[in-house]
Order: structure tokens, then sequence, then C-alpha cells
């Protein structure tokens, strides 16, 4: 489903459930924020196909954070693109990314998608990439779980800081979020952006009345 011009927001079949990966591109280049579960890759190709986007213009992956659905395709990604592709994530999610220590929730899984990280971000950080991103730390789902804003498209990208049903945000999803102060006090960082569209990687895009919609969530009502 395209949110803007250069603004694609993935549908990923997984067992009759859909998850969200954005794909991002200009004349130069693009961007894949987040990379579904592993064995998604051609999946994951096929629907950057669906858009008319290749592929071997692939230059960023952005992971929101560690969880397997988010980085389950790195492995194949890297092995195909090598060092064509850089890959952010934020400094306290990248060991678990990189296999160094298993995986927050995960951790029992014999062999857990590994892959590497290039660059770590910061709350706050720009990144020059399609018109421009913000970065927002937003921990509580994960230590270092991260959500992006889209300058030009008034775009939230919100991993899994949140999740909604059917187009009405519905806050965070309290059985996989280990942290659930951390999480709220993340919800209050959105409320100072002008943000027109939310896409929850479970539950997909939300455009009615964003801004109102946060402030409830993020004052716990």
């Amino acid at each position: 489903m395209e949110i803007a011009k250069g603004v694609e927001m993935l549908h990923i079949d997984f067992h009759g459930n859909n998850i969200h990966p954005i794909l991002l591109w200009d004349g130069e280049m693009a961007v894949l924020i987040d990379t579904g579960f592993p064995g998604q890759f051609e999946d994951l190709c096929a629907a950057m196909d669906k858009v008319g986007v290749s592929l071997d213009k692939l230059k960023v992956v952005i992971l929101t954070h560690q969880d397997m659905d988010h980085i389950g395709s790195l492995p194949e990604i890297l092995q195909d693109c090598g060092n064509h592709v850089t890959v952010y994530a934020h400094e306290l999610d990248k060991s678990y990314i990189q296999g160094e220590i298993p995986l927050l929730k995960d951790g029992h899984l014999e062999n857990p998608p590994k892959g590497r990280v290039d660059d770590t971000l910061i709350d706050g950080q720009e990144l020059p990439f399609c018109g421009g991103i913000r970065v927002i730390h937003t921990p509580g789902h994960t230590p270092g779980h991260i959500s992006l804003y889209l300058r030009e498209s008034k775009t939230l990208i919100a991993g899994d800081s949140m999740y909604s049903v059917n187009g009405v945000l519905e806050g965070i999803h309290i059985p996989t979020t280990p942290d659930m102060h951390a999480a709220q006090l993340s919800l209050k960082k959105y409320v100072d952006f002008d943000i027109a569209s939310v896409v929850c990687y479970h539950g997909g895009l939300s455009t009615l009345n964003i801004n109102e919609q946060i402030l409830r969530l993020s004052q716990g009502l």
C-alpha cells in the first residue's frame, strides 16, 4: 500500500497474519525498515518487485528492534547484497541482532537469525535518506526499540511500540512488552510530532485523527 510518494507499506503474510515492513525509495536508493520472519526473504523480494523496486537498489536496512519477526530475513539480505547494504539499529539491541547474546524474547532458539549492524542510532538523530528520517528511541518493547518519523510525509513508523486494529491505534501490546513503564514514557515522545499517519508493524496503517489518538494513548486513557 502506497502511503506517500516513495513510501510503501509492504504486506507480508505469516500464517494468515500480515506484518508490515516499510520500503522507502527515491531516484538514488531504497531503504527497508525491518525484514520479516526467517524464511520470508523471497516474499520480501516479491513485495518489493511488485512496487517496482528491485533488491539491487537496496542500500540501507533499518531495524526497529531485535525481535525475530523484524530481523528474520536480514541474513539472506546480507548474503545477497553483500557490502552494498548498510544496516542500522540502536546500540542497545545491536549485540542481540548480531547473535553475540541470546535474543531477549527468543533466547531458547538454537539457531536464531544473525546479522551485522554497521552503524548504531541514537535518539533525535537525523538520517538524510529519502527526504529525511528522524530517529526516536522508544524503549519498552525492547531496550533498543526505535521508531522513525518520515519528515516529508509526516509518517510515523511505530514498529512494535504500538499496535492497531482496523485503523485504530490500540496502544502498547502488553504480552510482548517487558518494560511497561518505559513503553508508556515512549508513547509520550510522539506527542511533539505532527503526524499524519502511523504504520504499526502489527495492524498496519492508521490515518484518522492521529494526533488525538496518540495524545489519548500517551495519557494512558
